[in-house]
């Protein structure tokens, strides 16, 4: 039988990529985003099902649950990503992106986990970043702010959901070739590309098969981990 598998920001980017991973491993997919036409698009290749879905919402978050029915496999994915320096930050912008990547994953990770928990089963995997580990990654306070909440929110998180046959795990991408890093200026994508030890960007494939793993029966007996897919930029 077909897990069902709720993916959230997969309208594009890394979430897209992790959604056809688990589709192409036969899960059923829930494409969740706030851009319905981008994940209805999506969710037409993979044979899905798209949901407009605001991860900062806890009534969002119930109504995805109505939908999706009993979820077997979430991943926070969805994230707001500004490249700005400490002093720029409005505290508006600040406000929005701790919201977007920390309250959606805690939702997800409560709403979600609380019927795994019920169940007995169920893999979270959240993504978090090495701007989260690293304070030189070219990312804005606010961003890595978030991602370093997200790897203490794991573990929390697995704590109280280990016994329960529910593991969570988050995945800590470096600069990943897509939508995001096309934002970066070319002098600063340079100065990156520096940092990485194997000399290049990252593939959506590659932090995709990591969550694979994380979301299979094969990793039930890991949780609480983050698993750094960085090319070496941090090695530990």
């Amino acid at each position: 039988m077909a897990r069902t598998a709720v993916v959230t920001g997969a309208a594009r980017g890394l979430g897209e990529a992790i959604a056809r991973r688990l589709a192409a491993d036969g899960d059923r997919v829930l494409i969740a985003d706030l851009n319905l036409e981008g994940a209805e698009a999506v969710a037409a290749e993979l044979a899905g099902e798209a949901v407009e879905h605001d991860v900062r919402s806890l009534e969002s978050w119930e109504r995805l649950l109505e939908t999706a029915g009993d979820v077997d496999v979430l991943v926070n994915n969805a994230a707001r990503t500004e490249f700005r320096s400490f002093w720029e930050i409005d505290v508006d912008e600040w406000d929005d992106v701790l919201a977007t990547n920390l309250r959606g994953t805690y939702l997800g990770c409560r709403v979600v986990g609380a019927q795994m928990r019920e169940r007995g089963s169920g893999r979270i995997v959240n993504l978090a970043s090495v701007a989260g580990q690293n304070s030189r990654a070219v990312t804005g306070a606010h961003y890595a702010t978030s991602k370093a909440a997200i790897i203490a929110l794991t573990r929390h998180a697995a704590t109280e959901l280990a016994g329960s046959g529910v593991t969570v795990n988050a995945v800590a991408p470096a600069a990943i070739d897509g939508p995001m890093v096309a934002t970066v200026a070319p002098e600063r994508l340079e100065a990156m590309l520096k940092t990485i030890p194997v000399g290049r960007l990252g593939q959506p494939d590659e932090v995709a098969a990591a969550v694979a793993y994380l979301a299979s029966e094969a990793a039930g007996f890991v949780t609480g981990a983050t698993l750094d897919v960085n090319g070496g930029m941090l090695m530990r």
